[in-house]
């Protein structure tokens, strides 16, 4: 397996690090406004704890997303960041990251951008000569994806592949894409442990957040001396509070008819209940069509919930029994 040591300065301590990083995606949404990353690394951050789990991606909300990585140094992720708020398209962010390089040495570095430009989506991204192989990047519309140290190009084809198949929001998208790089040794550093990565994250900014908030965020890592897949980890906790299109029902999920809903469409209350669960308590959740949670509470085999509320339009209601998951569409209808 190959290391490599890498001096990074970050918040004023000095330490030694891998080098990094593997595969990620930025992109933006020109609809919502929304801008996002997402990212894995065969790293073991519990040895770092100065690094968040989503460092190597930067968020300007409003504005684009910028993953920096391979040999990351944050003077030239501040150098991206103050690029970008100075008004810079993504080609010549990555041109000035090149050319003003803090080592010197821009042939080790990788970069991907993706931003909003007079609302339009605009795209770069970079790998240097001097990245670890196998290195590449794709870049699309309105994404960019790149990965060093992979087991092959098409670790980057899946992840695009799963990223323009997804149905829903941003966040959807995404997560999808780090599912296309879900598989043994994606970073070949972490084939010994039979796992993809050993971090994985996701995040999205809306226009309305403040720059280091994203209004959706969620991160996993594991370590070494108890590898576990931080892709399916993370897309455990993703499904408990998104549900996104084209995901309504699994192999392992019941017909949604198991779900009583009456009346539906309703108004001011809705009645559920599982059919044939007489005293087993319940998980119920109420998500949006974009697959948003908006409410989540317990209930006995049968209750009411008031919809007052809720904006009427279409929801889907979740019921978890016994390991269980069964989902039905409620309409929520006018006066």
């Amino acid at each position: 397996m190959k290391k490599i040591a890498m001096l990074v300065c970050l918040g004023g301590i000095l330490f030694r690090a891998q080098a990094q990083d593997t595969f990620s995606i930025v992109a933006v949404d020109t609809v919502t406004g929304e801008v996002g990353s997402a990212g894995a690394s065969c790293v073991d951050l519990v040895n770092f704890p100065q690094y968040q789990t989503d460092f190597l991606g930067e968020l300007l909300p409003g504005l684009g997303a910028i993953n920096s990585q391979s040999f990351y140094d944050p003077a030239n992720q501040l150098g991206a960041r103050t690029r970008m708020l100075a008004g810079d398209t993504p080609q010549q962010i990555i041109n000035w990251l090149v050319a003003n390089d803090v080592t010197g040495t821009p042939g080790t570095r990788q970069y991907g951008i993706a931003a909003l430009v007079n609302g339009k989506p605009q795209t770069a991204a970079y790998t240097g000569v001097d990245c670890f192989d196998y290195k590449a990047h794709i870049t699309g519309r309105n994404y960019a994806i790149q990965g060093n140290i992979l087991s092959g190009q098409h670790v980057l084809d899946s992840m695009e592949a799963r990223f323009l198949r997804a149905q829903g929001d941003l966040a959807c998208k995404l997560m999808a894409a780090l599912q296309g790089a879900n598989s043994v040794g994606a970073d070949t550093r972490c084939s010994p442990y039979g796992t993809s990565s050993l971090f994985a994250f996701v995040k999205v900014s809306s226009p309305a957040d403040s720059f280091s908030k994203p209004s959706f965020r969620l991160t996993v890592k594991a370590r070494i001396a108890v590898p576990f897949e931080p892709i399916d980890s993370l897309q455990k906790i993703f499904n408990a509070t998104r549900l996104c299109p084209g995901t309504i029902l699994s192999s392992t999920e019941a017909i949604p008819e198991q779900v009583s809903l009456y009346p539906n469409p309703a108004t001011h209350q809705v009645y559920i209940s599982l059919k044939g669960n007489t005293h087993n308590p319940c998980t119920v959740k109420v998500f949006s069509l974009s697959g948003k949670l908006l409410h989540s509470y317990q209930q006995s085999a049968s209750h009411s919930l008031i919809l007052d509320d809720f904006e009427p339009g279409m929801y889907i209601i979740e019921v978890e029994n016994q390991g269980k998951i069964y989902r039905q569409r409620l309409l929520r209808s006018m006066e």
